[in-house]
């Protein structure tokens, strides 16, 4: 089946039979688990233990083509993502909207601005407007850290970037950013970084 997005690129992801390549299982100190995989094993873990509700947002897809090899069955052959997506994940917790982003980089020092989109961008504002939590979670996946990074200081450095610097260094972010832990159950906690930035909870 043949996805593609609004500029007509094409999506590739991982077929649904297909092993996952053992090189790949030993990246992220041998778990395998990209930013988004980590993130909702958490979401599940908040979710059965009655802690919060937040979930990915699916992305809307207009089907294009579909096939009928046989008349109990149908195949799309050929689709799209039908508009830009806003953030990643949104829901409740202690009563208060949440809604954040979610990349990784293979930088070492710093953090692209080229990853994010002005229209996430702009869906950030407007949650904060309206007194929403909105947050980014950014992962330097060669060294595996971490980090949560509240919507004001990404807004600060994106509406910037043309004038100065298009990243984010590394060193700044570790200054007004808040590094997450990676455990086992939730597998980044992000939530207890949350109730100390958002509700003055001792960390």
């Amino acid at each position: 089946m043949a996805i593609r997005y609004p500029n007509g690129r094409s999506y590739v992801g991982r077929e649904p039979n297909k092993k996952p390549n053992r090189q790949k299982e030993l990246t992220y100190s041998n778990r395998g688990m990209t930013l988004e995989e980590d993130l909702n094993e958490t979401n599940l873990y908040y979710l059965e233990k009655a802690i919060a509700v937040i979930h990915k947002k699916p992305t809307p897809v207009q089907i294009v083509q579909v096939d009928y090899p046989k008349r109990s069955a149908a195949v799309i052959k050929e689709a799209y993502f039908k508009q830009a997506s806003t953030t990643d994940y949104n829901g409740v917790y202690r009563g208060r909207y949440i809604d954040f982003e979610a990349k990784e980089t293979k930088n070492k020092t710093s953090f692209p601005l080229s990853n994010f989109h002005a229209h996430q961008i702009e869906h950030m504002r407007q949650v904060l407007k309206q007194d929403g939590i909105a947050f980014v979670i950014l992962r330097f996946s060669l060294t595996d850290e971490i980090y949560l990074l509240d919507a004001l200081h990404l807004l600060y450095f994106y509406n910037q970037k043309d004038e100065t610097r298009k990243s984010i260094r590394k060193s700044d972010i570790e200054k007004i950013g808040h590094s997450i832990k990676i455990g086992y159950h939730p597998r980044i906690d992000y939530l207890h970084i949350v109730d100390a930035v958002y509700f003055s909870d001792k960390l």
